[in-house]
């Protein structure tokens, strides 16, 4: 399967042959949070010569507690995604969980992400899919990889030829998730496939309502995808992530970034 991130409106001519970087904080938090951020990781991956994508959710609808933290509004976070992206010429990706939603977040990101528990929402595919936009389908906890033919079918259905996997992980138990190697090479049938590094490390259904992760795992997780051809990853970094408003449990502080990423460079060199 060719690798189309690469055809992504305002991705960089660099290194073709590396993977892409999906990267950004798990929600957007404010606007001088989220220009830090892409700016650190924009100065990481043109020196590396990575292909970048700064990612931020303009709302998070999936949480566990009705209490939980869901956005400091939708429009200003998408208007702030539109600023990340300008100030950088960058492109930029969140998630949507509603059919209106995809023409609204459609103005403002080049990428729109379909959530992996809305994967089987046949309308909110197609809605998404008709924006023209690239579209990044994250497999659900609960298929197998093979499932995800159907998922990446629906936009194909709909006119759009532009569209990428995520892989985070399949459910293990009621606390835990575990990452099917096996599965990259599957769906890259299908798709481009990307891992998201960070979910697969959570640790959902915990007793306190928020969930858990394994950060400390990060870098074995990413290290293994490189290796058996994923073309991109998805990292969710911040700052510091203990206090993130929204899974920092399972985050990648930002200082360490950089000496992850050469480290996956080389592995993909090794690879080619």
């Amino acid at each position: 399967m060719k690798n189309s991130l690469l055809l992504i409106p305002k991705i960089k001519n660099i290194d073709k042959n590396n993977f892409t970087l999906i990267a950004g904080p798990c929600i957007i938090e404010g606007e001088q949070m989220a220009i830090d951020i892409a700016g650190k990781i924009v100065e990481i991956t043109s020196k590396l010569g990575i292909p970048y994508i700064f990612k931020g959710s303009f709302k998070k609808a999936n949480r566990s507690r009705v209490d939980s933290f869901t956005t400091i509004g939708e429009q200003k976070s998408l208007e702030i995604l539109k600023k990340v992206g300008d100030t950088y010429s960058i492109p930029t990706t969140t998630d949507i969980h509603e059919n209106e939603q995809a023409k609204w977040a459609a103005e403002y990101v080049d990428v729109l992400q379909i959530p992996a528990f809305l994967i089987r929402q046949t309308d909110l595919l197609i809605a998404a899919a008709k924006t023209g936009k690239y579209i990044t389908l994250k497999k659900g906890q609960f298929l197998s990889p093979e499932a995800m033919q159907f998922a990446a079918q629906k936009i194909k259905d709909s006119g759009n030829n532009n569209y990428a996997i995520i892989d985070r992980g399949t459910s293990f138990g009621y606390h835990d998730l575990i990452v099917d190697y096996r599965g990259i090479p599957t769906m890259r049938q299908y798709a481009p496939v990307i891992l998201d590094v960070t979910h697969s490390l959570q640790q959902p259904n915990q007793t306190t309502g928020v969930t858990g992760g394994r950060p400390d795992m990060i870098e074995t997780i990413a290290k293994a995808g490189i290796a058996v051809g994923a073309d991109g990853i998805f990292i969710e970094t911040h700052p510091n992530p203990e206090k993130a408003l929204s899974d920092g449990a399972n985050m990648l502080k930002l200082d360490f970034l950089e000496n992850l990423l050469e480290k996956l460079v080389k592995i993909r060199e090794a690879i080619s």
